[in-house]
């Protein structure tokens, strides 16, 4: 077995002086676009509608306690991934994944026209069911799909297309709203947008190659398979929850996505209609930026492995710290002056700067952890595993911050403390997990395990 591990550790290198041609609809770029493209129908849209504020409702209570049941659905999802995908396969997977999402904007657009609650609530329940599926089996073609070299870029490219849903709904909001300088929800006009284009993601999922198809320019194949049965697969996950490694980051991984609705809430309390418009157009653009620039950072393979993470960490958790300080102030402030900024008032800048740099500071930590991930992983299948486990904890993280700020005393002020907190609470054990990369001489990728390695050589040579 050592020997096959040695063998199977020269054939990348090997590969890569040998570059192989590939054809453009088996290649990683094509199947990252079209991975991103289900990603800004699905998770982008629903992100452009509550980049609104509250999806785009007057008021953020009904869908923020919406949301929070999206998510509590999404932890048990997320958890039983690696067993659908047993069964159907990580492209079935992935088309299940983006059925939920157009009855979502279906409740908020009945919601939002004619005052109807109830599939406020019944949308959020099938976008639960289906997302947490969604999102696991994403973040697993994210990051085993493309060569290790590239990952960093191809993470980054992907979740571009998810952040170009929200810029989309931003400018078409804005369009549409640019004279409503009061508070207010959006025009109804979107939400039919948001749902057609919502319906697509399902017919653009169909699109994309099973990992036996996918041709990597180095030649190395894609190994993304899992062989147990369903309950052997919820223990194994289980299990891999309860390592050290994994347990470290769950505070890391809450104090990035908890901040979601508290930005979100943020934009939908304290600005006019077409100001919230505006900060989903412009959010979208500089996170796109900021995580693309991660990403080529994340890949410069001149530069060592311990170096890359660590300031690449030290870089994230200090603007981190820094926006949820001027957030603080904000809040504390406006919760006595209650004020609505539109972007003619004094103070504006003020207060929507925040907001923007936030929404960067999620899509820096987004594409962080899959770094993480990526390097954590010892198999195929615990790649799967993570990813699922990633995603779910991010959904029990974000379940706990909707339901809270349902509350209105949360929504204003109690969101921003809280994340701060967590922010502190998190530093010291994501760093004893951050400080190991590129310090072990015998660290191998995640597709040089030795064990997965064989149970993929013996399916591949019976073939």
């Amino acid at each position: 077995m050592a020997d096959m591990a040695e063998t199977r550790l020269e054939e990348p290198a090997a590969a890569e002086d040998k570059p192989v041609r590939v054809k453009w609809h088996r290649s990683v770029f094509y199947n990252a676009t079209i991975l991103g493209l289900c990603s800004f129908a699905a998770p982008g849209l629903w992100g452009a509608m509550n980049s609104l504020g509250a999806g785009g409702s007057q008021s953020p209570y009904l869908v923020n306690t919406g949301n929070a049941l999206t998510f509590c659905l999404m932890v048990i999802s997320c958890w039983l991934t690696s067993g659908v995908v047993r069964y159907i396969g990580i492209n079935g997977a992935l088309f299940v994944g983006t059925i939920g999402y157009a009855p979502y904007s279906a409740g908020l657009y009945l919601n939002n026209r004619y005052g109807v609650e109830w599939l406020v609530i019944v949308g959020a329940a099938f976008c639960g069911i289906s997302a947490g599926i969604f999102w696991a089996a994403e973040a697993a073609i994210a990051i085993a799909y493309p060569e290790p070299r590239n990952r960093g870029r191809m993470v980054a490219y992907w979740l571009t297309w998810t952040r170009i849903g929200q810029i989309l709904g931003g400018a078409v909001n804005l369009g549409l709203n640019a004279d409503r300088n009061q508070a207010g929800k959006v025009s109804y006009t979107v939400y039919i947008i948001f749902i057609a284009l919502q319906a697509s993601g399902t017919l653009v999922a169909l699109l994309l190659n099973p990992p036996s198809k996918v041709q990597r320019s180095d030649g190395t194949p894609v190994q993304l398979t899992i062989f147990d049965d369903l309950w052997k697969e919820i223990k194994a996950t289980t299990r891999t929850f309860l390592t050290k490694k994994f347990l470290l980051i769950v505070l890391w991984i809450g104090q990035g996505v908890y901040s979601e609705a508290v930005f979100f809430t943020y934009n939908a309390l304290w600005f006019s209609v077409r100001a919230r418009a505006l900060g989903s157009f412009l959010s979208g653009i500089v996170a796109v930026i900021c995580g693309n620039l991660l990403g080529l950072w994340l890949d410069q393979n001149q530069i060592s492995l311990k170096t890359r993470s660590r300031r690449a960490f030290a870089v994230i958790m200090t603007l981190q710290g820094a926006w949820w300080l001027w957030l603080t102030i904000n809040v504390t402030e406006y919760r006595r002056t209650q004020p609505i900024f539109d972007w003619n008032d004094p103070g504006f800048g003020r207060a929507f700067g925040v907001f923007i740099f936030l929404v960067s500071g999620f899509q820096l930590n987004y594409n962080f952890s899959y770094f993480i991930i990526g390097q954590i992983s010892t198999s195929p299948q615990e790649t799967i595993r993570l990813a699922a486990l990633l995603r779910g904890t991010e959904s029990a993280w974000q379940a706990v911050s909707y339901g809270l700020n349902a509350i209105p005393i949360i929504a204003a002020v109690g969101g921003p403390y809280i994340n701060f907190g967590l922010w502190g609470a998190s530093l010291i054990p994501a760093w004893l997990v951050i400080k190991n990369f590129g310090v072990d001489s015998d660290k191998i990728d995640v597709e040089s395990h030795t064990d997965a390695q064989g149970e993929l050589r013996g399916k591949q040579d019976s073939s």
